[in-house]
């Protein structure tokens, strides 16, 4: 989820209070009032962060909500929830989230895809670049060991019965990795553009066909590991994955901070934006260049 605009949830109800000024709390001091505590918020780094957010998520909103369903939210949100497994509500809360909050934060997410996707002409040059560097998802199993000498022990053996179920009964024997060794080493499947695994151990995984295993050790930042390879269905013909290329190059679109800031720029200065604040007034300057009234300067062009 990107950083871009986001800011403390905590503040969202500061922006929505009008000058009216019922009481949010008393104390033995007083009590403190809504437009007193809207008048502290707007004043904070943290407050301006969430009105620029709020501004945006509508008129993407308005522009994009009818390319992003429920069903797209929560695909990612299961993909997540499966992904941290038991610690899943332990992450939301040390993230300050509720699963209403973070499907909240998927969708302004999706919504921002879509305005890259629609501000971005894809190339037949740009997809030949993405091809030279793409590999296919694929799905292995590994072992991890301290030892070079203990990795080549288990490649020896291997080599005597080069069957899945032996990797499995191996890493279970002696793989140091206590997330994956019952499972029979198993990790979740990777491409080209993953950005967890180590270099060296994608490269070796990435040269190995189906039923193969690395036949010397792999030297990683964790010791030694040895890898085989339960699916890998080949590169192929570009022409076959055209959709796949397009989905990276987008990919990597959202995570160019200078590719988000021109993208926001535009949407927000189509999006007949007015602050009616006179001291928020300057608050989305640094996407528009400009002050208040954006969509109007625009149309007095």
């Amino acid at each position: 989820m990107k950083k871009l605009l986001v800011a403390a949830l905590v503040v969202l109800m500061a922006f929505s209070l009008a000058a009216c000024s019922k009481t949010v709390a008393t104390t033995s001091g007083g009590k403190i009032t809504e437009s007193e505590y809207y008048n502290k918020m707007k004043e904070t780094q943290s407050g301006k962060q969430v009105l620029q957010q709020m501004i945006l998520d509508k008129v993407l909103e308005k522009d994009y909500g009818s390319k992003v369903s429920s069903k797209d939210v929560d695909k990612q949100y299961n993909a997540l929830k499966s992904q941290y497994g038991a610690q899943f509500s332990t992450a939301l809360q040390q993230n300050n989230l509720t699963p209403s909050t973070l499907k909240d934060q998927i969708r302004d997410n999706l919504l921002l895809k879509q305005a890259v996707i629609a501000n971005t002409k894809i190339t037949n040059k740009m997809l030949q670049q993405q091809w030279k560097s793409f590999e296919p998802k694929i799905t292995v199993a590994h072992i991890l060991v301290q030892k070079e000498s203990d990795a080549q022990n288990v490649i020896n053996q291997l080599k005597q019965n080069g069957s899945y179920d032996n990797f499995k009964q191996l890493a279970k024997k002696y793989s140091e990795d206590t997330a994956t060794k019952n499972k029979g080493g198993k990790l979740p499947s990777f491409d080209g553009t993953d950005t967890q695994l180590d270099n060296s151990f994608k490269q070796a995984a990435f040269k190995l066909k189906t039923g193969q295993f690395t036949e010397t050790p792999v030297k990683t930042p964790y010791g030694y590991q040895v890898i085989y390879c339960i699916k890998n269905p080949g590169k192929g013909q570009m022409k076959d994955h055209i959709k796949q290329l397009k989905d990276q190059i987008i990919n990597e679109e959202m995570n160019d901070q200078a590719t988000l800031q021109k993208v926001v720029s535009k949407v927000l200065k189509n999006g007949d934006v007015s602050i009616k604040d006179k001291d928020l007034q300057n608050i989305l300057a640094n996407y528009t260049g400009s002050g208040n009234n954006t969509g109007a300067a625009q149309n007095n062009k």
